[in-house]
């Protein structure tokens, strides 16, 4: 594993997020004094009518789990933490991703979708909260070295972007499959669209645990990007892998989400022709 005295290059963070009850009753359902749960019940039945998926678009979204790996210019990763872990409070998550991003000398954010869900869900709560953010809406720098320029890889990597070529093609498969491609877990007991169900149900833990998860995927379909751009040889992603293998099971016996993933834990077997 990487040394700890290592700068930060990466951080590759995934969001869970739950339903603003109160903001859908206020915006959407003005007239019909709905309380919170009564607010998102309906607009998700009215999104599975209109869409066949109850997915609340991130404008009605408040942050309540970020996991972020923190990961070092040669690829290794230096640590994984969940913020704000056991509390829950969309304020300090928010305010502590941007602190951390800031505190680590603003190293490449990377993603799955991070530009069309997590950071849109990170920069409103922003807003909401009042946080300033200079360095990321630099708004008047030129036009690609906009930290959110959709093609400055350097201040956010979205693997999905990488992966359509920024939306050429469909990403049809998405995080689950590029992880299955490497005999990574990928989707296993839980998906997103299971969060807010689970965060009614008081099942916080194992959100957390399901956040954890999807950065450890995202982490290694970034690492095998890395040999897709010639930046690590196959070589060096084995030993990356077999690395971050024996730092997950030393820590399987008081982390579940880490034990979990072990539990699914495939080899990548290269083509035998």
């Amino acid at each position: 594993m990487a040394d700890s005295a290592e700068p930060v290059a990466y951080l590759v963070f995934d969001v869970e997020a739950i339903a603003d009850g109160d903001l859908i009753s206020r915006v959407r359902y003005p007239n019909d004094s709905l309380d919170a749960a009564e607010a998102i019940s309906r607009y998700r039945a009215e999104l599975i009518e209109a869409t066949g998926r109850d997915v609340v678009p991130p404008t009605f979204m408040l942050p309540i789990s970020v996991a972020v790996a923190k990961v070092d210019s040669r690829y290794r990763l230096i640590d994984l933490s969940v913020l704000d872990d056991g509390e829950f409070r969309p304020p300090v998550i928010a305010r502590g991703f941007w602190q951390g991003w800031r505190h680590y000398g603003r190293p490449t954010l990377v993603t799955y979708n991070g530009r069309g869900y997590d950071l849109p869900v990170l920069e409103l709560a922003a807003y909401r909260y009042g946080y300033a953010l200079p360095e990321w809406f630099n708004v008047d720098a030129r036009s690609f070295e906009q930290a959110r320029n959709r093609y400055n890889t350097g201040a956010h990597l979205d693997l999905m972007d990488l992966f359509s070529n920024f939306g050429a093609t469909r990403s049809t498969g998405g995080l689950n499959l590029l992880a299955n491609l490497i005999g990574k877990p990928g989707k296993t007991q839980v998906d997103g669209s299971q969060v807010q169900d689970m965060y009614d149900a008081g099942r916080v833990a194992e959100i957390n645990d399901y956040c954890r998860c999807d950065v450890l995927d995202t982490y290694f379909v970034f690492l095998r990007s890395r040999v897709l751009l010639g930046r690590v040889s196959l070589d060096e992603e084995h030993t990356i892998v077999t690395e971050t293998k024996a730092w997950l099971e030393e820590r399987a016996e008081t982390c579940a989400a880490y034990a979990h993933y072990l539990s699914h834990w495939g080899d990548w077997r290269p083509p035998t022709v």
